[in-house]
């Protein structure tokens, strides 16, 4: 057996020591200990006795103090090799050095980051579209959503017309609060939850709060679920917005949930319990709609169970974050996953705000409670610093954004309330402008946001606009007196269709470069994920807080949480119709058959600024899964090929094995090129340069080395044809592939030149450029975008 090693991670947070006291009154943290499997001293009946006992010796105690059950957290044994357990730093550092540890990583804690996009994406059930008829709806293939768990009794989880649970799964209907045996069928074929390591930093959990079950008492999960593997359902709306039939990219698909995301966060060694245990029970995609900080794969437990689900022919989809429009902000950023940013579909719920002086501000809300009266002018004001709006214990920042106690009620009572977006929920402040008497609120962006609007299930009559419309409503408000106070009305439109341009990236969604490894564009592609309707849990609010008491079946969220399932939804479309292809060859389909033009014919915009976006907004373009059933060729990756990839990051050979459990061998792989030389469906250069570059105009170059491989039917001849980024010169040779038979793999290399700015660069800047090599045999286009960056130096 290849050697298996365990990380283990620290709590970001400060928790609740849950075991014994730390050495010197350290406090304890929780840890990820991967380890070699094969290095198991025989006096040790299990590996979990040599666990508790290396841990026992590193703390230096007799483990009186440690909870019933004894120090470990979780243990590991599919996805990699290894435990979890709670000691101080000092213990952690001892136990790093014994015989058999291959890794200790400190843990980190995550957070959590439909009746129209089936139909935008081109998956029709009637008649069926060749990918779902083809894949039979996905129905032998279990999904493994990893979120805040499942609402059982919906029916978007019904097993109406479902055959057999496949005869290879091999996973649990764990029963808990709510969450009866019973509650699992043939479309919801496995449930588990994972709260240790939780509770081991934050302490016991509130079970008057949340539940330990699958239960999902949040929606997160429910919603997610559903977009991946939803059933067809009909009618299904929200608050009467988005009517029609909702169904998932893969209705007939299996689905296994693994909650990890409890009120404090997703923990990582809970994270990585669940991917261990969806690779024993047998799932064929994971869907991680989870998110956090990037840091080397080696220390990222996402990255780590990742590997070895991929390893196992698992494909892994992830949420790409929700930290956009900024630049660099991208997360789940290793090759071996797939990652999703978001993107609009042609529907909206506009909500326009009418102003006394005759101006129409565009807006968006799903608001579906009693509305304002018709043609009534409501008094606006804003809370902002010197309007008097503010109470009594709050300043005027806090009023600006509408935080909890800050309106004055005298001052807002009856009036519709500005608030500025940020800091806490957009649907709390509109709960905090009802609870202060307001009749309604307009959610304005501010330059961070630019224009970027989501629309929310509030609870009081309320809409969202961008930072142009908020800058003019507040100008507005500026200039009222008393005797000519400033008014205006919400105007709720409903639901809007074939909407123009769209998609369009949506301004939330986080952005590249890749900050881990810029040789890899991340995100990889785009994929609906603003105002996305799916499933909800008969027992929590649409707006997500607690004071909202209404109940509705379906809502409506927005983020990168809702992209990541549709492509894992469409991985297991394409498993079942190609169950050989790997999942570097599913990411590939997907990537290189992904578009970049909107249905208004011009290149997609940046919602946040409507200018044009680029590779780092959408990666390879947004995910076309028609196209994808029959790519033609993809790039295929094996996991020896990662090893060399991470060999060229300079990885050590123990950082290599804490990832893929595995030696390494740097020797040829560093020999045979570079990070860049992954066979991935993009291509991506970093030059770095100088001052005497940028002076001269000198050109800088490197190469790619890919490989093809034909699953287009038979013979075919592919020539390559480049749009070339300004200023730089492209070749590729040879510039013509022909596959006699399917499944042959032919390469080519790929030189790119580049010339440095006439003009000095400003230290850390950067310039970017783009372009795209596409193949084609007259049937198939294949696409993989260029990208260069020119870097300048700091100092």
């Amino acid at each position: 057996m290849a050697l298996m090693l365990v990380v283990v991670v620290l709590a970001a947070a400060a928790g609740v020591s849950a075991g014994g006291g730390g050495r010197g009154g350290e406090e304890e943290r929780t840890y990820i200990v991967r380890v070699d499997a094969d290095a198991k001293p025989s006096v040790y009946p299990t590996h979990a006795h040599w666990y508790e006992a290396a841990v026992m010796s590193a703390s230096a105690g007799d483990g009186a103090g440690w909870p019933e059950g004894g120090p470990l957290i979780h243990t590991y044994s599919a996805a990699f090799h290894g435990f979890s357990a709670r000691m101080s730093p000092a213990a952690a550092a001892e136990l790093a050095a014994a015989p058999g540890v291959a890794a200790v990583v400190p843990e980190r804690v995550r957070r959590l980051a439909t009746t129209r996009s089936p139909r935008f994406l081109g998956l029709l059930s009637s008649p069926p579209s060749a990918l779902l008829a083809d894949s039979d709806f996905g129905s032998d293939l279990v999904i493994a959503v990893v979120d805040t768990g499942i609402s059982p009794a919906h029916r978007s989880f019904h097993d109406q017309g479902l055959g057999p649970v496949p005869p290879r799964w091999r996973g649990v209907c764990a029963s808990g609060p709510g969450f009866p045996p019973s509650s699992c069928n043939r479309k919801l074929v496995g449930a588990r939850f994972f709260s240790k390591g939780y509770e081991a930093t934050s302490g016991r959990m509130n079970e008057t709060a949340e539940v330990r079950s699958p239960l999902d008492t949040d929606g997160h999960g429910t919603h997610t679920a559903s977009i991946a593997a939803g059933r067809y359902v009909f009618p299904a709306s929200t608050l009467g917005y988005a009517r029609g039939v909702a169904a998932g990219m893969a209705p007939k698909a299996r689905l296994a949930a693994y909650k990890v995301c409890w009120v404090g966060g997703c923990f990582d060694s809970d994270i990585l319990a669940a991917f261990d245990a969806a690779v024993a029970d047998g799932v064929d995609v994971i869907s991680l709609s989870v998110g956090g900080v990037v840091v080397p794969y080696y220390l990222d437990a996402i990255a780590i169970g990742a590997f070895g689900a991929t390893e196992a022919g698992i494909v892994v989809s992830a949420s790409a974050g929700n930290g956009g429009p900024g630049g660099v902000t991208v997360t789940n950023v290793a090759p071996w996953m797939a990652t999703v940013g978001a993107g609009s579909m042609d529907r909206a719920f506009p909500a326009n705000v009418r102003l006394g002086d005759g101006q129409v501000l565009d807006g968006v809300s799903v608001y579906g409670g009693p509305g304002l009266e018709p043609g009534k002018m409501y008094e606006l004001v804003y809370a902002g610093a010197g309007s008097g709006m503010a109470s009594s214990s709050a300043d005027g920042y806090s009023a600006s954004m509408c935080l909890d106690g800050s309106l004055d009620p005298a001052a807002v009572r009856g009036k519709i309330v500005v608030c500025d977006r940020g800091v806490n929920s957009r649907a709390a402040k509109g709960d905090v402008v009802h609870l202060a008497g307001g009749v309604g609120m307009v959610l304005a962006n501010g330059a961070f946001d630019g224009e970027g609007l989501v629309a929310d299930c509030h609870v009081l009559p309320a809409t969202a606009v961008g930072a142009a419309a908020g800058e003019k409503l507040r100008k507005y408000i500026a200039s009222s007196t008393k005797q000519r106070p400033a008014t205006g009305t919400i105007l709720f439109e409903g639901t809007h269709l074939g909407v123009h341009p769209a998609p369009v990236v949506a301004a939330f969604s986080a952005r590249g470069p890749n900050p881990q490894s810029p040789e890899i564009l991340k995100p990889d592609l785009i994929a609906p994920g603003l105002n996305i309707l799916a499933a909800w849990p008969s027992g929590v609010g649409p707006a997500g807080i607690a004071s909202d008491g209404r109940r509705t079946e379906f809502n409506i969220l927005s983020g990168t949480s809702m992209a990541c399932p549709h492509v894992s939804g469409l991985a297991a479309l394409l498993k079942a119709a190609h169950p050989t292809w790997s999942p570097a060859a599913i990411k590939s389909a997907l990537m290189t058959t992904a578009y970049v033009r909107d249905n208004s014919n011009g290149t997609m915009v940046d919602e946040s600024t409507g200018a044009v976006a680029d590779v780092f907004d959408f990666g390879a373009g947004h995910v076309d899964p028609m196209r994808a059933m029959d790519p033609g060729l993809v790039y295929d990756i094996a996991p020896s090929d990662y090893v060399n990839f991470l060999c060229n990051l300079n990885y050590t050979e123990q950082n290599i094995r804490a990832i893929t459990r595995r030696q390494a061998d740097c020797r040829g792989a560093r020999r045979a090129g570079h990070a860049g030389n992954l066979n991935y469906p993009s291509l991506s250069a970093t030059f770095a340069v100088a001052d005497a570059e940028a002076s001269s105009g000198k050109a800088m170059r490197t190469h790619f080395i890919r490989t093809a491989t034909n699953v287009g039917g038979g013979r075919a001849v592919y020539r390559a044809a480049v749009r070339v980024p300004e200023g730089c010169n492209v070749t590729v040779q040879p510039a013509r592939l022909a596959f006699r038979r399917d499944g042959q793999k032919l390469s080519f290399t790929v030189r790119v030149g580049a010339t440095a700015p006439a003009k000095k660069m400003e230290p850390g800047s950067s310039e970017v450029r783009s372009g795209a090599l596409t193949w084609s045999d007259g049937r198939h286009t294949v696409r993989s975008p260029i990208v260069v960056t020119l870097q300048a130096p700091l100092q």
